[in-house]
């Protein structure tokens, strides 16, 4: 669910093979028009689980972070209200540029102001796309999204890289087989579901 990030990754279902998807981006979408749009579009679906990308037009229309959050925040209520049950993986937005009048301090702010909305939802899981494409200065890079906002195959393949250990932990995949076995005296720091703590390194 989202803007023309989502709705650019036209076969997202390839991504995920036996997983029945439905891809809900709008181009020029904005967090406004995702909640007005949220009962007919996706709430009647009843859907198993939503990811949820959207902000990066609010921004470009220079909305203000917080209202952007608010609107954000009444998707996530809408979400639990008519499945408290069903998991939410809300994207934070990805890096651009300021010549995409898209600045790094704002989608910092938003990303934070998302972070907090999320605090006390406990079927909403935040994941950190920012970190995932940023370059050093907090922009895209430029070999993974070409025009500064929008995913190449390669970045949509990293999304979904990042996807997949999550539909796995909240049961909206199966899980991988994982036939490794620690040598005498380690022991696996991952226990398959606990992901809090976790996030990317900047090489």
């Amino acid at each position: 669910l989202g803007d023309s990030i989502t709705q650019g990754w036209g076969d997202v279902g390839s991504s995920f093979p036996g997983v029945k998807t439905a891809n809900r981006g709008i181009s020029g979408d904005t967090s406004r028009g995702v909640l007005i749009r949220l009962q007919e579009d996706v709430v009647a679906l009843n859907p198993s689980g939503v990811v949820l990308l959207i902000g990066t037009n609010d921004i470009e229309l220079n909305a203000d972070p917080a209202a952007i959050a608010g609107n954000v925040k009444q998707v996530i209520a809408a979400l639990r209200q008519h499945n408290p049950a069903m998991p939410v993986i809300l994207c934070e937005v990805f890096p651009s540029s300021l010549t995409k009048k898209r600045p790094a301090q704002t989608i910092r702010k938003l990303n934070a102001l998302y972070m907090e909305a999320a605090a006390d939802e406990p079927q909403v899981t935040v994941l950190d796309t920012w970190s995932l494409f940023a370059n050093p200065h907090g922009d895209a890079k430029d070999d993974e999204m070409p025009d500064l906002l929008h995913p190449d195959i390669v970045g949509y393949a990293k999304w979904a890289s990042a996807l997949r250990p999550i539909f796995e932990t909240v049961g909206l995949v199966p899980a991988w087989q994982d036939e490794f076995i620690p040598e005498s005296g380690f022991e696996s720091l991952f226990d398959g579901h606990e992901l809090s703590g976790w996030g990317y390194a900047q090489g």
